[in-house]
């Protein structure tokens, strides 16, 4: 899709991120392992972007 979606997935990365750290911080293995989750899944929603946008280039 466009450009909101990227933005939406670095947001959900970025919320991650924030999770695992303070996980780390807290030694709340829970909280530091829904991090990383989140963080995965904005990866995966941006590797569908990429292949999503390498389609649309061929065309």
């Amino acid at each position: 899709m466009g450009v909101d979606d990227r933005i939406e997935n670095t947001a959900e990365d970025l919320k991650g991120k924030t999770k695992e750290a303070a996980g780390k911080v807290t030694d709340n293995e829970r909280l530091e392992a829904e991090g990383k989750m989140d963080q995965a899944k904005a990866d995966m929603k941006n590797t569908a972007e990429d292949v999503k946008d390498a389609f649309r280039d061929d065309r």
